[in-house]
């Protein structure tokens, strides 16, 4: 291909897609540009092949990382006098150094506490009076009910939770802000190592459901999933992603493996990103049972519609018969401890409406399935014997 070909954005799709296949294959540093006397900084996110992705930052980078978190922390509600209590994990992961920076940026004072700990959590969120708090939705959720157990909630502060890493619904959404309470809001960001880390797109309070692509940096695309054709704005598919900036390792239409759409303009006057909807699973999460395709984040959306359960929950794929099926495995909240046979069939009932196929309900009681305190919560697992995964 000749690359003056490529004239315009309308010329992208010429352009053949990269995979994470593509930076694996090129392990450990092929996919590095600049020399490595110009870099200065390196992350790296597990992969099922034993072999980790790594991605590497000069300077330049650095500086556009700090920008984009700065921008979403702004355009969340945070304030350069406010304290960020920055609960996500430090070390290879992305999320805690993106927001660090970010909020570096931003003229915040940074505490960078990290996941994990909660009652040390608890005590510097009282103690220092953050309003501003990042983490995963899980771990958030996890400190609010800490918090209420231990009467510590009314002496906390924070009012903006800056929540990503992992998939969160709607329903995750209004568990959040009603456990916090006090008009608390919960605010998706989005991002990816590949690209950059926490910092691609952020939601605004005042325009829920959608997220706003830093365009500048990053330029978005849809295709279809299966053919890798682009799609028109306003059809769900794959997220596509160039980086326009990137010095060290920049990607040409690097497939997220997320699923999406392009939302039409709108949105709020004054901003002019575009504005992609909330992720609403993974390519490679999808599960197809009986020829039905389920996204775990559908399931999420049933069990978190009443107040039967608690947030805590599983997916099990049990593939011991020839025809896999689904369970799952939920906490009762205290309201219904006392009739866990009903509410397992009011979800059950709700599952097979709306996800059309049926769905086992185990309901236990609250607190006695596994907590996720540090890094992103696991809810899907496989069962191919019959050692039950949720019993390990």
């Amino acid at each position: 291909m000749d690359p003056g070909s490529i004239r315009s954005v309308a010329d992208l799709p010429s352009l053949p897609l990269t995979a994470k296949a593509d930076l694996r294959d090129n392990y450990r540093l092929g996919m590095v540009l600049t020399p490595m006397a110009d870099t200065t900084h390196l992350h790296a996110s597990s992969g099922t092949s034993g072999k980790p992705t790594i991605v590497v930052y000069t300077p330049g980078d650095l500086a556009i990382w700090a920008e984009v978190n700065a921008r979403s922390l702004a355009l969340a509600g945070v304030r350069p006098d406010d304290i960020l209590h920055n609960g996500y994990g430090y070390g290879l992961f992305t999320g805690g150094l993106g927001l660090h920076y970010g909020g570096e940026r931003l003229g915040c004072t940074v505490v960078p506490v990290s996941g994990g700990n909660t009652a040390l959590q608890l005590q510097l969120l009282e103690d220092l009076g953050s309003r501003v708090m990042s983490a995963t939705p899980s771990f958030a959720l996890l400190l609010a009910e800490r918090a209420r157990e231990q009467g510590l909630l009314d002496r906390l502060s924070v009012e903006i939770g800056i929540l990503g890493a992992e998939p969160w619904s709607e329903g995750m959404r209004a568990r959040i802000e009603s456990a916090w309470g006090n008009g608390f809001r919960a605010l998706d960001i989005y991002g990816l190592s590949e690209i950059i880390g926490p910092g691609v797109a952020m939601e605004a309070p005042d325009d829920l459901g959608a997220l706003n692509v830093f365009d500048d940096h990053f330029l978005p695309e849809i295709i279809d999933p299966d053919t890798g054709d682009p799609l028109p704005d306003g059809e769900w598919g794959e997220l596509v992603i160039t980086t326009l900036t990137k010095e060290a390792m920049p990607v040409l239409r690097y497939r997220t493996g997320d699923i999406t759409r392009i939302l039409a303009e709108g949105g709020t006057a004054g901003r002019h990103w575009t504005r992609i909807a909330r992720l609403t699973g993974r390519v490679d999460e999808m599960i197809i049972i009986r020829g039905i395709n389920v996204y775990p984040r559908e399931i999420e959306s049933v069990l978190m519609d009443g107040p039967d359960v608690g947030a805590n929950y599983a997916i099990v794929i049990d593939r011991r018969v020839s025809m896999a099926e689904l369970r799952v495995r939920a906490e009762l909240t205290a309201g219904a401890a006392d009739r866990p046979d009903e509410a397992a069939r009011r979800i059950q009932k709700l599952l097979l409406e709306r996800i059309r196929i049926r769905i086992g309900v185990e309901l236990v009681p609250e607190g006695s399935m596994a907590r996720t305190e540090a890094g992103k919560v696991k809810r899907v697992f496989e069962q191919t014997d019959d050692n039950d995964p949720l019993d390990g």
